[in-house]
């Protein structure tokens, strides 16, 4: 690991006047589990680290009538555990807890989990069917970006320089609402998924479709919403050939990258098996 200069301000606007200082050749460090390892193999060379840790603003969680805020810096150990967390749907927490091992849990955040922008990862894919809104922030202004254009490449936001991520804000689940986060685990309990499926539907008093969300993991660059999918289940009952034609359409959105947990076709047949489970389960 090369020698770097490792800052640690106490206060968001103290964090935001170094980053504009010297955006270029500073990288920001939250939990550092991803960040330390890109270092130690000299992948990534700063001059400047900006470790966030002492900024307790950005840890927390909260809840209202608006939905729920989840703070950045939070870990995924912590938002696992948070009964705020809970009670806006257990397929949240369940999301949380399904990330690595419980040491990579409490050392990880939600923010550098996002920031760090893996396909593979499982919060974003929930995050993504909840209707997620990052909410970022600079020296001079703040902006909402909806999670769907959060992610634009490989290990790549639209975040933009000098910028922090602050939170990411929920809104309140349609009345009713049923959501699931399947994730296919051929290997071990602690492995990234080859692919992975967040679902979360609402019917009115005729069990039809009233509100679908499908978003999916390992299925391409970035993860991603299946929007044809969605669209195909509007107003129907979630019968066996809705869930049927959903899961194809669901499928046929991704644009897997073959690596050692499969084939872009063998991702591709599992995207559309997931989805299908994932959509019976919320049926």
């Amino acid at each position: 690991m090369r020698p770097f200069d490792y800052l640690e301000p106490e206060t968001l606007d103290e964090a935001l006047e170094i980053l504009a200082g010297d955006p270029d050749d500073t990288l920001v460090m939250a939990g550092g589990t991803a960040l330390v390892i890109l270092m130690k193999q000299d992948l990534v060379r700063p001059e400047r680290v900006l470790g966030l840790r002492r900024i307790a603003e950005l840890r927390e969680i909260g809840a209202s009538d608006a939905g729920v805020a989840l703070g950045a810096l939070a870990t995924l150990g912590a938002l696992a555990r948070s009964q705020r967390v809970r009670g806006h749907t257990v397929a949240l927490a369940s999301t949380f807890a399904a990330v690595a091992t419980v040491r990579i849990r409490e050392q990880a955040t939600l923010g550098g989990n996002l920031a760090h922008a893996d396909p593979a990862q499982d919060p974003p894919v929930t995050l993504l069917a909840l209707d997620g809104v990052a909410v970022a922030k600079s020296r001079f202004a703040e902006r909402r970006i909806p999670l769907d254009g959060l992610f634009t490449d490989l290990f790549e936001t639209s975040l933009e320089r000098g910028e922090l991520l602050l939170r990411v804000e929920l809104p309140p689940l349609p009345k009713g609402a049923r959501a699931t986060y399947k994730k296919f685990l051929p290997a071990t309990l602690d492995d990234y998924a080859t692919i992975s499926v967040a679902a979360v539907i609402a019917t009115d008093a005729n069990a039809s479709v009233t509100h679908a969300r499908i978003a999916l993991g390992g299925a391409g660059p970035v993860p991603l919403r299946a929007r044809d999918a969605e669209r195909s289940l509007a107003g129907r009952r979630l019968d066996d050939a809705a869930i049927r034609e959903a899961a194809a359409l669901a499928a046929a959105a991704t644009d897997p990258i073959e690596d050692l947990r499969g084939s872009a076709a063998y991702k591709r047949a599992m995207a559309e098996v997931w989805t299908e489970r994932a959509l019976r389960e919320v049926a």
